[in-house]
């Protein structure tokens, strides 16, 4: 049973990471390639507040949403004037930024050592030390996400990111705030994944450079695209899809070093097969709806 609740926590946390993802790509197509950056920065911030300071599960797990927000304007500022091929080059120079500051900090990071021995959430004095009670809490605050993310969707601000996604220039021409709009999106995107980051190094207590590379981000864009982006339902199929694979290669019972990539290979033959038979991805449609 604690093998099942280890699953739906990884899902929790990644339906939340790929949820934010699809806020730029899909609802304001903004490809950027250095989510896993924002994602650790939320998670060191809230580790180094929970180990260092003492401070609350829920405080720290804000400021660590507000660091990355703030930290989103490394990207978010580059693409005014940056876009398409370009602005993916950038945001992985953000990403390669700031997964070497995190190596190369030990002072404040502890580099390649990590940070271990962070406490799982305490909340009114209940402390969530079981798998089962760490899958209520974390579903609690996925679904909340979700409401927001789907309400966001059909407000003034999601149908001005879907109008700038469709066509930017006709999007600024009837009085769009295009600039102020990305760099709003991205400090959202970037929170809310800094956020998961925070429930991630909350749940596995010991976060290391490795668990936030260029790798981790195309994991997280692999999600959005197989389960298809511009709705709700699709970040939640391609985080499932990919939070299971892995999974199920492990009853091939194959060496460690051989099962790494062969999980990256499935990913990749994956990738191709989408974007053959079902560009639209497993839970999309080939409109936006």
């Amino acid at each position: 049973m604690n093998y099942l609740y280890h699953l739906i926590i990884y899902f929790e946390i990644y339906a939340i990471v790929a949820m934010s993802l699809n806020l730029l790509i899909g609802y304001g197509g903004l490809l950027q390639v250095a989510h896993a950056a924002y994602y650790g920065i939320g998670a060191y911030t809230a580790a180094l507040l929970w180990t260092k300071l003492g401070w609350g599960f829920f405080p720290g797990l804000a400021v660590g949403a507000f660091a990355a927000g703030v930290l989103s304007l490394l990207v978010s500022l580059p693409a005014w004037r940056f876009k398409g091929d370009y602005f993916v080059m950038i945001s992985i120079a953000v990403q390669t930024l700031i997964y070497a500051t995190l190596y190369n900090w030990t002072d404040l990071t502890n580099g390649p050592f990590g940070i271990s021995g962070i406490a799982r959430p305490v909340m009114a004095g209940y402390s969530f030390v079981t798998t089962g009670s760490i899958t209520v809490l974390y579903g609690v605050l996925a679904t909340g996400l979700g409401m927001v993310m789907a309400l966001l969707k059909w407000s003034p601000f999601g149908r001005a990111l879907q109008a700038m996604r469709d066509d930017e220039l006709a999007a600024y021409s009837i009085g769009i705030p295009v600039n102020w709009l990305k760099l709003q999106a991205f400090a959202l995107a970037s929170a809310m994944v800094g956020i998961a980051g925070g429930l991630y190094a909350s749940y596995v207590s010991y976060i290391d450079p490795t668990s936030f590379s260029l790798d981790e981000s195309i994991l997280m864009l692999s999600m959005v695209v197989i389960g298809g982006t511009g709705n709700v339902r699709g970040p939640l199929t391609g985080a499932a899809v990919l939070i299971l694979l892995p999974e199920a290669l492990r009853f091939l019972q194959l060496p460690d070093a051989v099962a790494a990539n062969v999980r990256l290979l499935a990913y990749g033959l994956l990738l191709i097969l989408m974007m053959h038979l079902r560009p639209q991805g497993l839970a999309g449609t080939y409109r936006y709806q």
